[in-house]
C-alpha cells in the first residue's frame, strides 16, 4: 500500500519528488543578479553605535553578510539568504547588523525580488536616504528598516503592502507625518516608529489597524490627541507614545481594551482626570510627566490584580495619604512604584503590604520627619532603587535593605554620622544634606559602588585610603564643598575607572598624588579651593580622556612651561582649563595651547551627547558631570557640562610676557580670562578668528596699544573686560561694542569714543608708563568689573546652585528591559 501511495505521488506530482529530494535546485539567475546589484550599491563600513547595539541587543556581533555573496554561487548558500525549500525562491533576506554603508537605490533591485517574505535591513548606515516610494510586493509580510539612518518622509508606498504583519521603522531621522496609507495595512501586528523626527497627528486611519498588538511611536514630536473610539484596537498589548507632544485627555479606549497590557504615555501633555481602569489586563501603566490633575484615589486601580508598575510622577496629582491607607491588600503584585512630585506629605501607607517591592520614587514631595520603622519590612528581601531625594526628612537610622543597588537620598535635611549602605551598593547619592563626622571605611565593602556622591554636607577627616583600592569600580567620586583635610590617598592603583573625581572646596593641603594618573579614563579633575601646594602636574596631560581641568584657588606655583612637539599628546581633549587664582609665573604655556586639539577643532569630540556624563549604550543620560567654575565674572556650579563649552581661565596669577598669537588658534573657544596678571605687549588681532568666543577679559594687566578692530567680527561677544591696562587709541565701534559699558574699558586714560567720555578728535600723548623703559609695573587697583549685557545671540548657558542631575524618569533596569523584549520578540518573529 505504501509503494503504491509513493508511486502515485511520482506520477502525478513529479516536481515535489524533484524539489524535496535532491535539494539540487538553487535560486534562480534573476534573483541571484538581483542580490548581487544590491550588494554593489553599497560600502562596508563599522558604525560604533550600531556595532555596539547589536551586541547589546540582538544578542550577535556584527559582521560583513554580504562577503559571502559570490556570483556564480546558489545564492541559498549566501549568509542572510533564505530560500523556499521546495521551488528555492528566495523568501527572506536578513542583512542586520551587516554594516552596509551608502545611499539606499530607490529603485532598489530588492523590488525585482517577487516571492520575498521578509526583509530585514536593521543596523546599518543609509546615510540619510529616503525611504523607496514604490514599495509593491501582493507577498511582503516582514518589514524591518529600523537603526538605519534614514531620512525624510515615511512612504506612503508602504500602505501598499497588504501582507505585512510587522513594520519597524524606529531609530532613524524620519520627518513628516505619519501617512494615513498606513490605514491600508489591515493585517499588521507590530508597528514601530518610535525615535524619529515625525510630526502632525496621528490619522484617523490608524484605528483601522484592528489586528495590531505592539505599537510604538515613542519619541518623536507628534501633536493633538489620541484618535479615540470606545471599540479601537481590541488585540492591543503593549502602547507606547511616550515623549511626544500629545495633548487632550487619555482616550477612552485606554480604559476597556480587553488585551492591553502595558501603556506608556509619559512625557506629553495630556490634561484632565484619570479614570476607572474597566478592563483586568494592564500591568504596567506609566503616565509621568503630563499635565494630568485631580486627587488620585488607589481604587481607580482596584480592578488590576496583575498591576506590577504605576508609574504618576511629575504631574499636577495629589496622593493623600487616606487615599492609600485602605487599600494596602488591592495592589499586592506592585514590584515597582513612581509617585514623585505627587504631593505626598508621609510615606504612602499602602506600602506596608508590598514584601516584594523592587523599586521606590518618592522624591520631590513633602515629607517630613525619618523613614518610618515599618518602612524596613517593605521589599527588604528585594529593593533595589529606592528615591527619596528632595523632600524634608531629618533622620535616618540605618539602611535595612540588603539587596539595595541605587539610594537616593539627595536634598534633604539629614543630620548625623553617614549610614553605610548594603554591599550590594551601586549608586550612593546623599548630596546637599548636613551629614556630619568622618567617613568610615566600611563603605569601601561595597565593591560594586560606581557612584559616590557626598557633596554638599559638613563631612571632615581624611578620605578614607581605601577609596583608591575602590577606584576598579568606582566612576564617580564626588566629594564636593565638604571639610575633609589632610592630602589626596596616594593609592589609586592600576585600573582604576574613575572617570569623574571632584574634590573642590575643602580643606585638602599637600601635593597632588601621582597615582591619579593610574585613572586612564579620567574625563573631569575638579580639585578647586583647595591647599595643594604644588608645581603644575605636566603629567595630567598624558591622561587621553581628560576633558575638565580646574585647579583654581590653590597654592600651586611655578612656571608651565614645558618642552611638547606637535606630536605631543598632552591635553589634546581638554575643553575646560582652570588654573586660576594660584601663583603660576613665566610665560603662558604656549606648548601646551598648541596642544588643545578639541578646541581648535584638530580632534573630533566624537560623542552625540550634549552634556558630559555617564550615559548606556543606549545614549540615555543616568548621571551628568559637573563643576565649579567662573563664567562671565561669576563663581557657580554648573549642574551639567555642555559638551561643547570650550574655556580657559588662568586668571590671578603671575604670567608675564605677551599673549601669545597662537592664541587665535582656538576657535571653538567660548570664554577666555587672563586678567590680574603681569601680561604685557599689544592684544593680538588673531583673537578676532575666535569667531564662538563669548567672553574676553583682559583687565588688569600691562597690555599696551589699541584694541583691534576685528574684535568688533565677534558676532557672540557678550562680555568684554579691558579694564585697568595701558590701551589707547579709539574703542571700535559698531556691532557687539555699541553694548559695552564705560566699565569694560576704565583706568585706560589712552582709550577715546563711544562708551568712554572722551572724544577721539582731542591728540594726546599716549599714558606715562607706556613710556616707561625699564617695565616696571605702574600702580593700579585691581578690581573686577565686567557688562554682562549683548544682543542676546550669543549661547544662554543654564546655571543653578544645584549640583546633581540624577535621572529620575524609568530606571535603567527597565529601560533595558523594555528594549530587550521588545527586540527578542521582534527577532523571534523575523525568524
Amino acid at each position: 500500500m505504501a509503494s503504491y501511495l509513493f508511486l502515485c505521488l511520482f506520477l502525478f506530482f513529479p516536481h515535489l519528488y524533484a524539489s524535496s529530494s535532491s535539494g539540487s535546485h538553487s535560486c534562480s539567475h534573476h534573483e541571484a543578479a538581483s542580490l548581487i546589484q544590491f550588494k554593489n550599491s553599497f560600502s562596508i563600513t563599522q558604525t560604533v553605535h550600531a556595532v555596539r547595539y547589536c551586541s547589546h541587543i540582538v544578542g550577535f556581533q556584527s559582521y560583513p553578510k554580504t562577503n559571502s555573496w559570490k556570483e556564480d554561487t546558489d545564492c541559498c548558500s549566501w549568509d542572510g539568504v533564505t530560500c523556499h525549500h521546495l521551488n528555492a525562491h528566495v523568501i527572506a533576506l536578513d542583512l542586520s547588523c551587516s554594516r552596509l554603508y551608502g545611499n539606499f537605490p530607490s529603485n532598489t533591485t530588492l523590488f525585482h525580488l517577487p516571492h520575498l517574505q521578509k526583509l530585514d535591513l536593521s543596523y546599518n548606515d543609509f546615510n540619510l536616504s529616503k525611504i523607496p516610494s514604490d514599495f509593491n510586493n501582493v507577498s511582503l509580510k516582514f518589514l524591518d528598516l529600523s537603526h538605519s539612518n534614514l531620512s525624510g518622509p515615511v512612504s506612503r508606498s508602504l500602505g501598499n503592502l497588504l501582507q505585512l504583519t510587522d513594520l519597524d521603522l524606529s531609530r532613524n531621522q524620519l520627518s513628516g507625518q505619519i501617512p494615513r496609507s498606513l490605514g491600508n495595512l489591515l493585517q499588521l501586528t507590530d508597528l514601530d516608529l518610535s525615535r524619529n523626527q515625525l510630526s502632525g497627528q496621528i490619522p484617523l486611519s490608524i484605528l483601522n489597524l484592528t489586528q495590531l498588538e505592539y505599537m510604538r511611536i515613542d519619541g518623536n514630536t507628534l501633536e493633538g490627541s489620541i484618535p479615540d473610539e470606545v471599540t479601537a484596537f481590541p488585540n492591543l498589548i503593549s502602547l507606547d507614545l511616550s515623549g511626544n507632544l500629545l495633548s487632550g485627555t487619555l482616550p477612552s479606549w485606554l480604559y476597556t481594551a480587553p488585551s492591553l497590557k502595558e501603556i506608556y504615555l509619559s512625557q506629553n501633555q495630556f490634561s484632565g482626570h484619570i479614570k476607572k481602569f474597566q478592563s483586568k489586563s494592564p500591568e504596567l501603566i506609566c503616565l509621568s510627566s503630563n499635565n494630568l490633575s485631580g486627587v488620585i484615589e488607589l481604587s481607580m486601580f482596584s480592578n488590576l490584580p496583575n498591576l506590577n508598575y504605576l508609574d504618576l510622577s511629575h504631574n499636577s496629582l495629589s496622593l493623600t495619604s487616606n487615599s492609600t491607607s485602605s487599600v494596602n491588600h488591592i495592589l499586592p503584585n506592585l514590584i515597582a512604584i513612581f509617585f514623585s512630585s505627587c504631593n505626598l506629605s508621609e510615606f504612602p501607607q499602602f506600602l506596608k503590604g508590598l514584601k516584594s517591592l523592587e523599586s521606590l520614587d518618592l522624591s520631590c514631595n513633602r515629607i517630613e520627619g525619618k523613614i518610618p520603622q515599618w518602612m524596613q519590612e517593605v521589599g527588604n528581601d528585594s529593593l533595589s532603587y529606592l528615591n527619596v531625594s528632595h523632600n524634608s526628612l531629618t533622620e535616618v537610622e540605618h539602611f535595612p535593605w540588603k539587596n539595595i543597588a541605587v539610594l537616593d537620598l539627595s536634598s534633604n535635611l539629614i543630620r548625623g554620622n553617614l549610614p553605610i549602605p548594603a554591599l550590594t551598593i551601586n549608586v550612593f547619592l546623599i548630596s546637599n544634606n548636613s551629614f556630619n563626622g568622618e567617613v568610615s571605611s566600611l563603605i569601601c565593602n561595597a565593591s560594586f559602588l560606581r557612584i559616590l556622591d557626598l557633596s554638599h554636607n559638613n563631612l571632615s577627616g581624611t578620605i578614607p585610603q581605601c577609596f583608591g583600592s575602590l577606584s576598579d569600580s568606582l566612576e564617580f567620586l564626588n566629594l564636593m564643598k565638604n571639610k575633609f583635610y589632610g592630602t589626596i590617598p596616594p593609592t589609586f592603583a592600576k585600573g582604576c575607572n574613575l572617570s569623574n573625581f571632584n574634590l573642590n572646596g575643602n580643606l585638602l593641603e599637600g601635593p597632588l598624588t601621582p597615582s591619579i594618573f593610574n585613572c586612564k579614563g579620567l574625563e573631569v579633575l575638579d580639585l578647586s579651593n583647595n591647599k595643594i601646594n604644588d608645581t603644575f602636574p605636566h603629567w595630567l596631560g598624558s591622561l587621553p580622556q581628560l576633558q575638565v581641568l580646574v585647579l583654581k584657588s590653590n597654592h600651586m606655583h611655578g612656571s608651565l612651561c614645558v618642552n611638547s612637539s606637535k606630536s605631543s599628546p598632552f591635553f589634546s581633549k581638554i575643553q575646560i582649563f582652570d588654573l586660576s587664582s594660584n601663583y603660576f609665573s613665566g610665560p603662558l604655556p604656549v606648548g601646551y595651547i598648541n596642544n588643545f586639539k578639541a578646541i581648535i577643532n584638530l580632534e573630533k569630540i566624537g560623542s552625540t551627547v550634549s552634556y558630559m556624563g555617564m550615559y548606556d549604550y543606549e545614549g540615555s543620560a543616568f548621571y551628568t558631570y559637573s563643576i565649579g567654575i567662573a563664567m562671565k565674572g561669576q563663581d557657580v556650579e554648573l549642574v551639567k557640562i555642555f559638551t561643547m563649552w570650550m574655556i580657559i581661565d588662568l586668571s590671578n596669577n603671575q604670567f608675564e610676557g605677551e599673549i601669545p598669537k597662537v592664541i587665535g588658534k582656538l576657535n571653538l573657544l567660548k570664554g577666555l580670562n587672563l586678567s590680574h596678571n603681569n601680561l604685557n605687549g599689544g592684544i593680538p588681532t588673531s583673537i578676532g578668528n575666535l569667531t564662538s568666543l563669548e567672553w574676553l577679559d583682559l583687565s588688569s594687566n600691562r597690555l599696551s596699544g589699541t584694541i583691534p578692530n576685528r574684535l568688533a567680527d565677534l558676532s557672540f561677544l557678550s562680555s568684554l573686560n579691558v579694564s585697568e591696562n595701558q590701551l589707547h587709541g579709539q574703542i571700535p565701534q559698531g556691532k557687539q561694542f555699541n553694548t559695552f559699558g564705560n566699565d569694560s574699558y576704565e583706568g585706560n586714560k589712552g582709550l577715546c569714543g563711544f562708551p568712554v567720555s572722551k572724544g577721539c578728535n582731542i591728540i594726546e600723548p599716549p599714558p606715562p608708563n607706556v613710556l616707561k623703559k625699564d617695565g616696571s609695573k605702574s600702580n593700579i587697583a585691581f578690581g573686577w568689573k565686567v557688562v554682562l549685557v549683548g544682543y542676546g545671540c550669543g549661547v544662554v548657558f543654564g546655571m543653578s546652585v544645584g549640583y546633581v542631575v540624577f535621572q529620575t524618569g524609568k530606571p535603567k533596569w527597565l529601560v533595558n528591559l523594555v528594549e530587550n523584549q521588545h527586540e527578542k520578540r521582534r527577532r523571534r518573529k523575523s525568524k
